[in-house]
């Protein structure tokens, strides 16, 4: 059953930026899904505290502290593992990374800075965690006496829209874009799909699957595609069966066979009003994305001029992207006097936001 408090990833890097001095958060969601990569958004909403990402999976009793011995006064105390940086004296942002497949000794081993970070950590420092959901079946598990110390929260999948807007800002392949917006399934929940025959595509514990789509996966599929000039179509289809599975490496070759028959960047920039326009829906989503991804202020009049030969379901699909609060280009595009001009003419997009 979906948990219906699952949160965002922005919501949890809220919360943990919020409460993390005080409580730690384990962020638990499905693999591949950008939990780890909430350390990167934190490290830059708190400059002044060293990133530390601790991986359990790699990790012993002898990786948390290791004895010193004081012969002369008779004691032995614990120094702790130079990974956590404390000789640093700043304060830090420790994320425990699969902390549910961390082997029982280094579960034990942490839940006193993980309860109580103040015993150790500089004054102002994040503790928080990260595991797998328990219906993966990937060996992420939490005892009661664990839980009962720290604040579990579960984190969502995103949705094929918030994927597509994700992309976008870094620059993925408009293949994988345009993928995503006519196969939004690729990034359903295995929780809500009961016969695992019923999406081919996702991770599903009752069927083993050498590779599927994630996030991650569709990332890295991403990356091979913007290399796809130097390899053959046999080799790239291996590259992409590799990592995201059969069915989607398929797919996903359907898209990028399309791609090929878009205008060039080139075109556009030089010959807007007679730069090909594509005859599919799903190639001009692609040229939508693909603009949404590359485009600088240097031929935002040529994409207007160009644009306007598109229809209008995908002026609007360009419009909402640059909308979007996290788009890089977005006061550079809205600031154009061409795309100012547009939007006084189809004013009646936008009528829906002011209601």
């Amino acid at each position: 059953m979906k948990n219906l408090y699952a949160l965002s990833l922005d919501q949890a890097v809220n919360l943990i930026a919020t409460i993390g001095t005080k409580q730690t958060v384990l962020l638990q969601g499905h693999m591949g899904c950008g939990k780890s990569s909430t350390l990167d958004t934190l490290a830059k909403m708190f400059p002044n505290h060293h990133p530390v990402y601790f991986d359990c999976t790699t990790k012993d009793l002898g990786d948390l502290s290791i004895p010193s011995l004081n012969t002369d006064e008779g004691y032995v105390k614990y120094l702790p593992n130079e990974e956590f940086g404390l000789h640093l004296d700043k304060p830090v942002i420790l994320m425990v990374d699969e902390f549910g497949k961390a082997s029982p000794s280094v579960k034990n081993g942490l839940l006193r800075d993980m309860l109580d970070p103040s015993h150790r950590f500089p004054e102002g420092s994040i503790i928080y965690a990260t595991t797998n959901l328990g219906a993966e079946g990937v060996g992420d598990l939490l005892p009661p006496h664990a839980r009962n110390r720290i604040t579990v929260v579960e984190i969502a999948k995103p949705t094929a829209d918030a994927m597509i807007e994700f992309g976008i800002n870094d620059n993925w392949d408009h293949s994988v874009l345009g993928f995503v917006k006519d196969f939004p399934h690729v990034l359903h929940s295995f929780q809500d799909v009961t016969n695992p025959k019923d999406n081919p595509y996702i991770f599903h514990p009752k069927e083993q699957r050498a590779a599927f789509i994630t996030p991650r996966s569709l990332h890295s599929a991403s990356d091979t595609l913007k290399l796809r000039d130097r390899l053959d179509d046999v080799t790239l289809t291996a590259a992409l069966t590799g990592t995201i599975g059969v069915r989607g490496a398929m797919d996903l070759m359907a898209f990028v066979k399309l791609s090929d028959q878009l205008p060039s960047l080139e075109s556009i920039k030089q010959d807007p009003l007679n730069a090909k326009v594509p005859s599919s829906a799903s190639a001009v989503c692609m040229v939508v994305y693909r603009a949404l991804s590359t485009i600088d202020k240097n031929w935002v009049d040529a994409w207007m001029q160009y644009m306007v030969r598109l229809d209008k379901e995908a002026q609007g699909l360009f419009a909402n992207g640059i909308r979007g609060n996290k788009y890089a280009q977005r006061g550079m595009i809205m600031t154009n006097k061409r795309f100012t001009l547009w939007a006084m003419d189809n004013n009646y997009m936008f009528a829906a936001d002011k209601k």
